[in-house]
């Protein structure tokens, strides 16, 4: 399957900016997803590769073809929406076969893409059943098979899971990410789910302000996100945020923050310097629970105040305020801390995140 590339792409509506120069390759056979909030560019983005929506600026390629100006019809991909948009009057062998039927397919040719389509998405016993007799992820299957039993060159898929509960979610990413991986085609996923795009994506492309803020494998931009922006975004739940004021000492690089001292690993922080003004960052994992009597030192330790206990099954999350801020601990179940009680919080320094005024991170990838 051919890959796909945005060379500084950007679109406008009048004076109103959707997308900002977006550049990004797509290699055969990958699926990348892109998400972010709503208005990041998004989907304007998967629909400028599709032709619903025309390019200001840039150009598109599929393969070795310049895509830009030829009309939908011509670019060879398929489009899944996040409206199912079935014709409820027909079948699922009429849905799934309409196109084809449109473009003049032989009827030998038609039977055997439907036949394929049903036989990989558990459809085979559903063809003659009409959408209302469907429950809602066989309704997005049959939306999935249609576009399939085109054999387009790339997949788009818009949001397609957002009409469905919490549990077919589930089911459905694992189905859509197999079904990907199985077919080898070239996809590109929108959402502005987080967890679809980690469990989903070979790669994600984070969107904030129409422009991407980072690309990479969902591990590396999770362990390593370039702003504070991808660092709150990507994370469930969302990284905790700390102002401080770095400083020098002893040769080593120490954050003041909340009346703690977070002292750096060496060579874990780069590009500032002392007493400038920064951002830590501490993923909810990578705090642990002290009892106020066990925490003496004013070392890593955050003193605070437990407001809220979520028991989650395995572990619970612990909201805890310190000073004016509240800080959420992702933990074991025993022992928990009651609501009221003061406790202390330890953060894992090799893991904290520091970044600048600027939002930027300035803590070095390897350490």
């Amino acid at each position: 399957m051919p890959p796909v590339r945005f060379e500084h792409v950007s679109k406008r509506f009048g004076d109103t900016v959707a997308v900002d120069d977006f550049d990004l390759e797509v290699t055969d056979g990958e699926l990348v997803v892109l998400v972010g909030g709503s208005g990041s560019g998004k989907s304007t983005i998967l629909r400028m590769l599709a032709g619903l929506e025309t390019v200001t600026t840039g150009s598109i390629r599929i393969g070795d073809r310049d895509v830009t100006a030829l009309p939908s019809r011509d670019r060879d991909v398929a489009m899944v929406f996040q409206d199912y948009a079935l014709y409820p009057h027909m079948t699922v062998r009429e849905n799934l076969s309409l196109g084809l039927r449109l473009k003049k397919v032989p009827r030998s040719e038609i039977e055997r893409r439907v036949a394929w389509a049903a036989g990989v998405l558990g459809l085979e016993s559903l063809l003659d059943r009409k959408p209302r007799q469907l429950s809602g992820g066989q309704r997005q299957r049959v939306a999935m098979g249609r576009a399939m039993v085109r054999e387009p060159s790339v997949f788009l898929f818009d949001e397609p899971l957002s009409n469905l509960d919490a549990g077919l979610r589930a089911q459905m990413r694992i189905e859509i990410g197999s079904l990907q991986r199985r077919l080898g085609t070239t996809a590109l996923y929108v959402t502005h789910d987080q967890v679809e795009a980690m469990t989903l994506g070979d790669r994600i492309v984070v969107l904030a302000n129409h422009r991407i803020q980072q690309v990479g494998r969902p591990i590396d931009i999770y362990r390593a996100p370039a702003n504070q922006f991808v660092a709150g975004f990507i994370g469930t739940p969302p990284m905790n945020f700390i102002d401080g004021r770095l400083v020098q000492e002893n040769g080593g690089a120490v954050v003041l923050a909340d009346g703690a001292r977070v002292t750096l690993p060496p060579g874990g922080i780069t590009g500032v310097g002392a007493a400038e003004t920064v951002t830590l960052g501490i993923r909810p994992e990578d705090l642990t629970i002290q009892r106020a009597a066990d925490a003496t030192e004013v070392t890593d330790r955050f003193p605070g105040r437990v407001v809220l206990v979520e028991r989650l099954g395995g572990t619970s999350h612990v909201h805890v305020d310190v000073g004016a801020r509240r800080l959420v601990a992702v933990v074991l179940n025993d022992p928990l801390p009651s609501v009221g009680e003061t406790i202390t919080l330890r953060a894992r320094t090799d893991r904290v995140h520091v970044f600048g005024p600027d939002g930027r991170t300035l803590t070095t990838a390897d350490r």
